[in-house]
């Protein structure tokens, strides 16, 4: 196991970032983690951006130099009589065949086409044996082959099977490996043999646990929590990345839960964490209005996971709220922060 803090002497070789024209958005970003969601479209020349606060997502189109060319709002589902819920987050999925915009809220689960024109599916959560003081919701979501996984307040994840074209979804199972609300989910395609674990999740005690995919999930192992929540989490080449809301970023070995590196990341709760899968850099992004990019790697020799400190970037009086690559190489990134009616953006020199 390695310990570290944040600081430390950079490669030269790594190219630095600088600020690009930001994005602007009809309302501030709410207060909630992993509040950012991209989808690249390189064929069209585009980039999808997607961000809630209260009832309602803002979906921003933008070509590469930054300049916005389409706004679309959407609204939580709601029961007639009944005032608007609040959604909590936005993420696109992408599936084999097609790729689905999901938006969760305290209501439900709906689904969207990729633009977010027509509503292809809706979940209605069951309060079931909750509390009147227990919220219900929905948080946390990825898509492992043609699977949806999304997390509930009750800590069960759904799992909905999508078919190649068409609303016939279907919940198939539905996942109980935590107690407490599920926070984030993470996936990634596996490629190798079928024992790869190739999604975790994530809850409010720090718990993480992590699976196989596929028509019946396998829990493969669980890696307890110490006391803070994991607010946000990705898996890379075997790799579980996780941030806590003391500040630490913990590197795991996903089949075995072995801990490889605990960092001292920053100083306020991590807020949200991405991964440039084709090059291993890991970002994260915390409430002390730091974005830190890292660079993973696993040693062949001896199979440990090492990381190095690659960049950091302040946002000054900004308490982020979420951040991404904009790309899988990481030579771009952007940033929300609460209270900010703009998508920061950010590329390497």
């Amino acid at each position: 196991m390695v310990a570290a803090d944040s600081e430390g002497q950079k490669d030269p070789r790594v190219r630095m970032f600088r600020r690009e024209r930001s994005i602007p958005l009809r309302g501030s970003a709410a207060a909630l983690c992993n509040n950012l969601s991209v989808l690249q479209l390189p064929v069209h020349n585009l980039t999808h951006f997607g961000v809630v606060h209260g009832p309602s997502a803002q979906l921003v189109s933008a070509a590469p130099e930054g300049v916005p060319l389409a706004q679309r709002q959407l609204h939580a589902k709601e029961r007639a009589g009944v005032s608007l819920p609040l959604i909590t987050q936005v993420h696109w999925c992408v599936l084999p065949f097609r790729i689905l915009l999901v938006l969760t809220s305290h209501r439900g689960i709906q689904m969207y086409e990729s633009d977010g024109s027509v509503m292809v599916y809706w979940h209605a959560l069951d309060s079931g044996d909750a509390s009147p003081v227990q919220a219900v919701f929905a948080r946390g979501i990825a898509s492992s082959g043609h699977f949806i996984c999304v997390g509930t307040w009750s800590g069960r994840v759904l799992v909905f099977d999508v078919p190649a074209k068409g609303p016939n979804i279907v919940l198939s199972e539905e996942l109980a490996g935590h107690l407490t609300s599920v926070t984030d989910i993470a996936s990634e395609h596996a490629q190798e043999q079928d024992c790869i674990a190739d999604m975790v999740t994530a809850d409010d005690s720090g718990l993480l646990c992590v699976w196989r995919s596929g028509p019946e999930f396998k829990l493969l192992t669980r890696i307890p929590g110490f006391g803070a929540p994991c607010t946000s989490v990705q898996l890379w080449q075997g790799i579980v990345a996780a941030g806590y809301g003391n500040g630490q970023l913990c590197l795991y070995e996903a089949s075995t839960g072995t801990l490889h590196a605990q960092i001292n990341a920053h100083a306020r709760a991590i807020c949200a964490l991405d991964l440039a899968p084709m090059v291993g850099k890991l970002l994260s992004a915390a409430e002390d209005t730091f974005v830190h990019i890292w660079k993973l790697n696993r040693n062949l020799k001896n199979g440990c996971i090492e990381v190095e400190h690659c960049h950091g970037e302040c946002v000054p009086d900004t308490q982020v709220c979420g951040a991404r690559f904009c790309d899988p190489s990481g030579s771009s990134l952007a940033v929300t922060g609460y209270d900010l009616a703009e998508i920061l953006r950010f590329s390497s020199v």
